[in-house]
């Protein structure tokens, strides 16, 4: 089948797909629901009614680019480690600390920030590979693990040597003014964090699809014989890939904090490495798709907390979208007559 034809393919399927879970959710909202049109209105225009909900959307989106990044970078090569959340954590954990005792000037303060929380995100990633590459580990299993020892490294950290004891409930003391990141539209959310994530897609694109080191990643992880065999060092690029996702999610839990908090308080384990699946699924692992997936995954959140709010359907209607989306964009026979359909077309007008 040509590249076109496979493109035209996907797209069709993923709209699809869309277009299932939609009406599926339509479907549940007027079965359960005493004011379905008030629920659904809410839910697929309610982020459009209003400036500052609209831009909430691009806010709750940043930290959905940054797991979909590191995790569709990490799929790529062909591997399964979920590192990202501990790294997107341990990010949160080291910002926290330096926000709060060192002082910088303001500018200086917050790239400083998350230039430390990316290597310590990066290192922290590098742990499944390098266990996988030298002791033959399951980086799935090894990575789940670890999620659960730093997420408690980090809360001991947090209470021990940052915690404000006059606030009554789990938070760090109060950060610098200097290390914030600034807000890009008064009376949002919107914040310069959005424009760093923006960078970091343009820049994980080029080095997917413009350099060596990408071509190597994407045989490693499509064909790892080809690759040994053709003189690929796929140890090295399973190492790297995961320490660039790794510093990827790193600096995602540092941007978070920075732009959104004004003190540490992540008292639950973060999910994101679950959204960051989503995302990387839907995107098809590729960089510059991230952007728009993580709008849509953010649009639909942002959408049913003011359904939940405002009509009788709560929002973990959300669950199931994003379940039928992930079974139908998985499932290998999804449309797969069609597919057949067009290959035999395109066959036959081959032969003509």
């Amino acid at each position: 089948m040509s590249k076109n034809l496979n493109k035209k393919f996907s797209f069709i399927r993923l709209l699809c797909a869309f277009g299932i879970a939609i009406a599926v959710s339509v479907a549940i909202i007027f079965a359960v629901s005493k004011e379905p049109i008030t629920a659904i209105t809410n839910l697929f225009l309610g982020p459009l009614q209003s400036k500052r909900h609209f831009f909430d959307v691009f806010a709750s989106s940043v930290p959905l680019m940054f797991t979909g990044l590191a995790l569709g970078m990490v799929f790529k090569s062909g591997n399964f480690s979920m590192i990202s959340d501990a790294c997107l954590y341990m990010g949160g954990v080291v910002t926290a600390a330096l926000a709060i005792n060192i002082a910088l000037p303001a500018g200086v303060h917050p790239v400083v920030i998350m230039l430390v929380a990316a290597v310590v995100g990066g290192i922290i990633g590098s742990i499944p590979a390098l266990l996988k590459v030298y002791f033959k580990t399951n980086e799935l299993v090894t990575s789940l693990m670890l999620n659960y020892v730093f997420f408690f490294l980090g809360l001991y950290i947090v209470t021990t040597f940052l915690a404000d004891r006059q606030a009554g409930t789990f938070a760090s003391l109060k950060y610098q003014a200097t290390a914030s990141l600034g807000i890009l539209i008064p009376g949002t959310k919107f914040h310069v964090g959005y424009l760093i994530a923006i960078g970091v897609v343009i820049a994980l694109y080029l080095l997917m699809f413009k350099t060596k080191f990408g071509y190597e990643v994407r045989i490693s992880g499509s064909n790892p014989e080809f690759a040994k065999y053709s003189g690929i060092n796929t140890s090295k690029v399973i190492i790297l890939t995961q320490v660039i996702a790794g510093a990827v999610a790193g600096l995602g839990g540092s941007v978070e904090q920075l732009a959104m908090y004004q003190r540490f308080n992540w008292q639950d384990a973060p999910s994101y490495a679950w959204d960051g699946v989503i995302i990387a699924i839907l995107s098809g692992n590729n960089p510059k798709l991230v952007p728009f997936t993580a709008f849509f995954l953010a649009y639909i959140r942002v959408g049913a907390d003011l359904m939940s709010r405002r009509a009788d359907v709560q929002n973990e209607l959300v669950a199931i979208i994003q379940a039928v989306l992930i079974l139908f964009v998985t499932a290998e026979r999804f449309m797969a007559g069609w597919k057949q359909r067009q290959e035999a077309k395109k066959a036959l007008e081959g032969e003509a």
